[in-house]
């Protein structure tokens, strides 16, 4: 049977689950391209830094012309996601102790692992992943809080410094996303979220909801590998510290009318007007108490889309720019992988499972539909219209691609594999 005809055959109603016949050749497709994405260079190689082990980087695909051999922060973290099994497990942990060389290295996650890459970081998922090896793999306590104290290294000198070359602690106890060089546009880029209508091309003046949310979740993590060290006082005062950035949290960035966390404008004293997924981050670090999940969830409505989940909730009034001319990937009408991810976890935490699930199969559907038509994987989706091509940014638009396939590997271990 053609591939034309297989797409024809299957229906993929949107009422009607994926069955494993349906998405195994696209999971068969995955697990073959892994071999491209991994890479290991041991030593420095002109501005490529060497890493102890091998890693993975985003993407490979010669006729871009964009050539990643460096490994990213936080797609490290994603692609994980896909991959976390018994015959993956030497990479996942490799993977893991390349970011910790870094740090110890660089006292910096670089953005990723080039020279010119390293005055500015990526969303921190350290504590998160280092927990998620923990669980998967049982390499003992004393692995765990070894690399807790790199991790707590890190939120003290990056996430926490007050001064360069990490000025991101800035406003009533939160933090911003920064660059060394102190400029918006490459702040912006240390966001992950380059390019996005949220900040107006000023993100040094914001303090972002996701971040803050991830740096919640460091405090949590921290307070959780202490009671796991039967260290009573040590948990105490890191459960004070994170109970102290929801309040200003809470504060300064939940619109009660909204029902959604915005970014704060430190500069201007007011909260950002950009509607995003980035308030599905708190959600995700648990910080969010019932009545606001509720309202959360009930913000949905403002993302989702016949395919998916858009990253903001409509366009702008002068269409895909921001001030600048700018194009703003991260923005309606795409959908990408580890927001999509972020809040499904979100929705599964506070018991939201039958949107969690309506959610993934949008998603899964969506990636579907282009592998079938085009036998490719793509970095971001047209959530709006699924079968046209996504918003590009300021670089090309990837193939491959490393977090969304395996983000598709990993929904369908978790809504296929195993069904209602």
């Amino acid at each position: 049977m053609s591939l034309k005809s297989l797409v024809t055959k299957l229906s993929f109603r949107m009422d009607k689950d994926l069955k494993p016949e349906d998405v195994q050749p696209a999971r068969d497709y995955i697990k073959a391209y892994w071999k491209n994405l991994e890479r290991f260079h041991p030593k420095d190689d002109e501005s490529l830094l060497g890493l102890p082990k091998p890693y993975l980087v985003p993407s490979y695909a010669e006729v871009t012309g964009f050539d990643y051999n460096e490994m990213y922060y936080w797609d490290s973290y994603f692609m994980a996601q896909g991959l976390l099994d018994d015959e993956h497990k030497e990479l996942i942990e490799g993977i893991l102790e390349d970011l910790i060389s870094l740090f110890k290295r660089f006292n910096v996650i670089p953005n990723a692992s080039r020279t010119y890459l390293t005055g500015r970081s990526q969303p921190p998922f350290l504590t998160t992943f280092i927990f998620d090896v923990y669980q998967a793999y049982d390499p003992g306590e004393k692995w765990l809080q070894e690399a807790i104290e790199v991790a707590k290294k890190e939120y003290a000198t990056v996430w926490m410094g007050h001064k360069k070359p990490n000025e991101r602690l800035v406003y009533k106890g939160l933090s911003r996303y920064y660059d060394i060089n102190y400029l918006h546009d490459l702040a912006e880029a240390e966001s992950g979220w380059d390019m996005t209508s949220r900040f107006g091309r000023r993100a040094l003046n914001f303090l972002p909801v996701d971040l803050n949310a991830l740096l919640y979740k460091y405090e949590t993590d921290f307070a959780r590998a202490a009671r796991i060290a039967n260290d009573v006082r040590e948990a105490a005062k890191w459960d004070q510290a994170a109970q102290a950035r929801k309040k200003s949290m809470d504060g300064l960035m939940w619109d009660r009318l909204r029902g959604l966390y915005y970014d704060y404008n430190y500069e201007k004293g007011k909260r950002g007007i950009i509607s995003s997924l980035a308030t599905f981050y708190p959600m995700w670090a648990g910080m969010v108490d019932k009545d606001q999940a509720e309202s959360i969830v009930r913000g949905l409505r403002r993302f989702e889309n016949k395919g998916g989940l858009a990253t903001t909730d409509a366009p702008l009034p002068v269409g895909k720019f921001v001030p600048g001319s700018v194009p703003t990937q991260w923005a309606y009408p795409n959908g990408w992988a580890p927001l999509h991810f972020i809040v499904i976890k979100a929705l599964e935490r506070y018991g939201y499972h039958q949107d969690a699930r309506r959610i993934a199969m949008k998603w899964l559907k969506t990636n579907l539909h282009w592998f079938n038509e085009h036998n490719v994987f793509l970095e971001k989706y047209n959530v709006a219209s699924p079968e046209k091509p996504p918003v590009k940014g300021v670089y090309p638009s990837q193939t491959g691609f490393g977090w969304t396939n395996a983000i598709f590997e990993r929904l369908c271990q978790d809504y296929i594999d195993r069904p209602l």
